[in-house]
């Protein structure tokens, strides 16, 4: 597969329809310059008493909260901004409690949109705050990194981190739409890029070999962020996301959770760095891991293994711990904070792990042994 294969995307805008949630269906958005376009997008929403603007300092210092400000305001919208510190510990009841404060100081009501502009962040924490605050107010999600573009932004799930458990605290609660932005990805530093693409990865290794295919044979594009490919990888994710979203909404058929390949063993490299190693690049590192455990177990042979090590590295991704946690890592800690991951019933260890490459299912009763790398 060349260059040439890569599905045509040059169109400005790209509409992704979620149709098979019914009511609480919405449309994804993505294209180039759309964040001049938001008042004009959430107009539609109309009657809305006030917009909150929530967003990060590092979001904020780029100048897309200004443009965003000023599109809401150009629509007439009445707009507040709230702005929160960057990272993973804003996640949590603390900054919460803050921002409940501080809507119920403004005079916020059941009529007002709250936007969640930044990453991943942003995202589940703003989707929290609409869920919870006056019982639920309406929100959108406007992302502004690869990782948040591909995957937070979409299907829904709003949360905040406890200190033993990550994403623990939260609900199902589906923004108004998604606005996506392509051209914001070229101010990604090089750290937030790598983290988008380990989501991005996640897709195409375990739930679409036709990305997988496009993304190894064009990886100086990725590595470049080439636009035409960016939007197209970018729709893509959203596409496959928003089709098994579709098919199982709130995780009761067993169908979404192949969405969180890797993700058992990064969310526990995550809280054993105390969130100093990115979620992203936790997800490239854990999916290597699972590929290893589904190894173990001879779910795949070691060419399996090999190939996905090869096209991490080709793309730019890590796969293996950093030498500071490598060195000090105690599996039988690792094992513990697995058994307060969401999939794990009655003490049950459950995985995501791939059959070959665009295909996995999940495990049950995973021998805590078979965890451990040889």
């Amino acid at each position: 597969m060349s260059s040439k294969d890569i599905p045509d995307v040059n169109q400005s805008r790209m509409r992704i329809s979620l149709c098979d949630l019914g009511q609480r269906g919405y449309d994804i958005e993505t294209g180039s310059g759309n964040l001049d376009r938001i008042g004009l997008f959430l107009s539609r929403f109309k009657p809305c008493s006030r917009v909150i603007l929530l967003t990060d300092a590092n979001v904020r210092a780029l100048g897309y909260c200004t443009i965003v400000e000023r599109s809401l305001s150009g629509a007439g919208f009445d707009v507040c901004v709230e702005s929160i510190a960057a990272g993973e510990p804003s996640k949590s009841i603390e900054t919460a409690v803050k921002l409940w404060s501080k809507l119920l100081a403004a005079g916020i009501d059941r009529k007002s949109i709250l936007v969640s502009l930044g990453g991943g962040v942003v995202g589940d924490l703003g989707g929290f705050i609409a869920a919870t605050y006056a019982r639920g107010i309406r929100f959108f999600q406007a992302p502004t990194t690869l990782l948040a573009q591909v995957d937070s932004s979409v299907g829904g799930k709003v949360g905040i981190d406890l200190p033993a458990a990550k994403n623990m605290v939260g609900c199902f609660y589906q923004p108004l739409g998604v606005l996506i932005d392509t051209d914001v990805l070229n101010t990604l530093p090089e750290v937030e890029y790598a983290c988008g693409l380990g989501e991005v990865a996640k897709y195409a290794v375990s739930l679409d070999a036709e990305l997988f295919g496009i993304l190894e044979t064009n990886a100086d594009k990725v590595r470049s962020r080439n636009s035409e490919l960016l939007k197209f990888i970018v729709t893509k994710c959203c596409r496959i996301k928003g089709r098994i979203v579709g098919e199982d909404e709130f995780e009761t058929t067993g169908k979404r959770v192949l969405l969180n390949y890797g993700h058992t063993f990064a969310h526990a490299f995550e809280i054993i760095s105390n969130f100093k190693l990115p979620h992203g690049k936790a997800v490239a590192i854990g999916s290597i891991y699972a590929a290893k455990l589904a190894k173990r177990i001879e779910m795949v042979d070691n060419d399996f293994v090999e190939r996905q090590i090869k096209f991490h590295k080709t793309i730019g991704l890590p796969v293996e711990l950093p030498d500071e946690l490598l060195n000090t890592i105690n599996w039988n800690n690792i094992i513990e904070i697995m058994r307060h991951d969401k999939k794990t019933e009655a003490g049950n260890l459950k995985f995501v792990l791939p059959t070959k490459i665009g295909q996995c299912k999940l495990v049950n009763n995973i021998d805590p042994k078979n965890i451990i790398p040889e």
